[in-house]
């Protein structure tokens, strides 16, 4: 949990368990605060269970990301599960933007982000699939993806959205109604002050990636949709996309994390 204070952004309080862990790598800078999560056990299998909260309140200003990409691994039978839940109260600015997850052949991943903010805050925030590595020879055959989002904002429901893909659906990815040859997807969340006045920049920056991209606005919550072919092309589209909205916003947590370039 994160709050506004005097010299700028405080941790009021943190609650961690194996294998996950926060560290602060920028923890004597007050006005923001960046805080990376870090999995020691090197990725997620079946029947595992992740549970991430972050709480940011009055005139905090947080950034939260990953040390790695997440590696969800072939299950028998269970999935594996991640719940992230953001909550972003008061005017706090807030920015989630965890690396890639890579899902490999077989894996099984049921992943929901809820997201509670209120009339005052901002909030950015992005997840990413790459569904094997094309530059590795990857190739996901079959498996399940579960991907689920819920907006609520002052605790009305504003979006929702899901992506599914299961062992039947996997050999139809690849058509052009579908996903066509895309293994890199990312779906990123812009909640904040103007955002009619927003949409029109963030489709300029989107059209300045070399990715397939899309933004639209439903209600307050801007929506934007970036894929590629390769996940290094996504990746360089996204750092290009926070470098540029870090840029429009001003200073605050809105940027490319440092930790991205470790």
């Amino acid at each position: 949990m994160f709050s506004g204070a005097a010299n700028g952004t405080e941790v009021v309080d943190v609650y961690q368990k194996f294998p996950v862990a926060v560290a602060f790598p920028n923890a004597d800078e007050g006005r923001c605060k960046e805080a990376v999560l870090i999995n020691s056990s090197g990725g997620v299998a079946g029947g595992d269970e992740i549970r991430v909260e972050v709480v940011a309140e009055g005139t905090a200003s947080v950034a939260v990301t990953t040390q790695a990409a997440e590696k969800i691994y072939r299950a028998l039978d269970r999935p594996a599960r991640i719940l992230t839940r953001l909550r972003a109260d008061g005017n706090a600015r807030l920015a989630w933007l965890p690396q890639e997850t890579i899902v490999f052949n077989r894996a099984r991943i049921v992943r929901q982000t809820e997201i509670d903010v209120s009339s005052g805050a901002e909030l950015i925030a992005l997840e990413w699939l790459v569904l094997g590595r094309i530059e590795s020879g990857e190739e996901v055959l079959g498996g399940l993806v579960q991907d689920s989002w819920r907006i609520r904002v002052d605790g009305r429901l504003v979006w929702a959205d899901g992506f599914l893909a299961s062992d039947s659906t996997f050999p139809q990815l690849s058509r052009t109604a579908l996903l066509s040859n895309w293994r890199a997807i990312a779906t990123m969340i812009y909640f904040g002050p103007r955002p009619e006045g927003r949409l029109e920049r963030l489709r300029e920056i989107g059209a300045s990636l070399e990715c397939a991209y899309g933004v639209t606005i439903v209600g307050a919550i801007i929506v934007i949709r970036v894929a590629a072919i390769a996940s290094v092309d996504l990746r360089r589209g996204l750092r290009r996309f926070l470098d540029q909205l870090g840029h429009e916003l001003g200073s605050g947590p809105f940027g490319v994390p440092k930790m991205w370039s470790c």
